[in-house]
């Protein structure tokens, strides 16, 4: 697999029994950082609205976190690839806290954006870049072990994050809500510097990194996910700032083609798409980042405007499912070890889909109890699909290859978020719009309800705008399902000591 002989060795042989714990604890604390900050920003918007202003453009907090995390995982993959994973890994984390800590400084919403986006751009080595560790760090039938503590972590950030971000925010300083970091990075960078050690790698050439592909795949992963983000909501879908930002980004699609076609070590190799398995899975988890956005976006809304539960009660309803997942992940080695990989994330995603599907049906107004079930078994059944891919993909490829596969299959994934959340915002905006006899978007009903205004027919179409996007989660799960009988091969080819079992 391109791999030198002295670097078949894991760097589990390099970093002890006891060293690898610490290091574990390390990436669990980078995860940490990633995941909590997806969650802790939210509930502090309006307090940092008061103090900045900005109230026009807040969306970008999280927008320009989003596409710099997206744009630079496949980046970091290759180099992580290419000089190892701690000096990427030390580098991301340091990169995250100097965000961090110039977010706790910013004196107006501006300079918050742009603090926010050197967040991301550290974010993107993290979340890679960990996953591609423990892959390295524990040998196959040890990393679903490891993959659990890190949806473990996911999980847990879900639930604490925005409880903790309302805490700080209301009585201390919505700032800490970013010098937190400080403290809990600087021990995952003293954890990394001081315990974990990777083999020396035999090169035969200076490694040569394709600067052209990397700037390449900034710009063309903005502009597309720029549009995407934007669309129907800074402005429209046919307006001329959308129409420039995807044709700008179509072309540097074709520019990018050409550049990697040419380049010694290309960013995003071809080997990615050619592989069977790799291709199959960066498609799979396309859509199940497309089918997430159902219920980490619409169904809180659901929760509140159908079921009429209070912000708390509906927090529960939308995180039930992250409890389940990484238990589910946990278990999911003992069905993968019987029927293989494939045959696990298909058992998986079919129950997902069905799960997806039974939503709309679901009686209204109904119980509270009837979403949270749904939710919790459709927890446990993305832990089945998701875990037996992600692992199986890493244990496909060797050391020189693996930070490049996992950084394809996860930037897949956000991709699919980032469509998917401008493709079912368009599909709810539609169908209320329809329903309510004119122009409207969820936003803006979400509001009218808190004030109490014409409540019944407009409960009755919030409940059939999520319904419509569940049945659009459901395909999507279909695809997936679909992509996997027919593209992936029914046994994954795993190495072993360089080998194909």
């Amino acid at each position: 697999m391109g791999e030198t002989r002295p670097a078949l060795r894991d760097a589990a042989q390099h970093t002890g029994s006891g060293r690898r714990g610490a290091v574990t604890a390390a990436l669990m604390l980078a995860m940490g950082l990633a995941a909590l900050d997806s969650t802790i920003v939210s509930t502090a918007v309006p307090q940092i609205v008061a103090d900045l202003g900005g109230f026009s453009v807040f969306s970008w907090l999280f927008s320009g976190y989003l596409l710099a995390v997206t744009v630079t995982l496949p980046v970091y993959g290759k180099l992580s690839d290419t000089f190892g994973r701690k000096p990427v890994l030390i580098a991301g984390a340091a990169l995250f806290l100097l965000g961090s800590l110039l977010c706790a400084l910013a004196w107006n919403m501006g300079a918050l954006i742009a603090f926010r986006v050197v967040q991301g751009l550290g974010g993107g080595a993290l979340q890679g870049t960990v996953q591609t560790l423990a892959a390295d760090l524990y040998p196959l039938e040890e990393r679903p072990k490891i993959q659990s503590k890190l949806s473990t972590v996911w999980a847990v950030s879900a639930v604490a994050g925005p409880g903790v971000g309302g805490v700080l925010a209301a009585y201390a300083d919505w700032r800490w809500i970013f010098l937190i970091n400080l403290p809990l990075g600087a021990a995952a960078l003293w954890l990394l510097v001081r315990h974990l050690h990777e083999p020396v790698r035999e090169r035969t050439a200076r490694p040569r990194v394709d600067w052209a592909g990397a700037l390449t795949i900034f710009a063309c992963g903005g502009a597309l996910l720029t549009a995407l983000v934007q669309g129907g909501v800074a402005w429209a879908w046919l307006s001329w700032p959308s129409l420039t930002l995807l044709g700008t980004g179509v072309a540097l699609v074709v520019v990018l083609v050409l550049i990697e076609r040419r380049a010694a070590e290309p960013i995003i190799p071809g080997w990615v798409w050619r592989r069977r398995t790799i291709a199959a899975v960066n498609l799979a988890l396309a859509a199940l980042g497309l089918l997430m956005v159902a219920p980490t976006v619409f169904l809180a809304t659901y929760a509140q405007s159908v079921l009429g539960l209070a912000p708390v009660a509906a927090g529960f309803v939308v995180s039930i499912w992250t409890l389940s997942w990484p238990v589910s992940a946990a278990l999911s080695q003992h069905v993968y070890r019987r029927i293989g990989f494939r045959d696990t994330a298909i058992l998986g995603i079919t129950a997902a889909a069905l799960l997806l599907f039974a939503f709309p049906f679901l009686p209204y107004p109904g119980e509270a109890w009837q979403p949270t079930l749904l939710m919790l078994l459709l927890g446990a059944a993305l832990g089945l699909f998701q875990l037996p891919l992600i692992v199986g993909v890493q244990s496909t490829v060797g050391w020189e290859e693996r930070g490049t596969a996992t950084a394809s299959i996860l930037f897949c994934r956000q991709t699919g978020q980032t469509l998917g959340a401008a493709a079912f915002g368009a599909v709810a905006n539609g169908v209320l719009a329809s329903r309510l006899g004119g122009a409207g978007d969820l936003d803006a009903v979400t509001h009218g309800l808190d004030a109490g205004t014409t409540a019944e027919p407009v409960r009755r179409a919030v409940a059939e705008a999520v319904h419509a996007v569940y049945l659009g989660a459901a395909c999507a799960a279909t695809v997936a399902l679909l992509v996997l009988l027919v593209v992936a091969p029914r046994r994954f080819p795993v190495l072993k000591d360089g080998l194909t079992d």
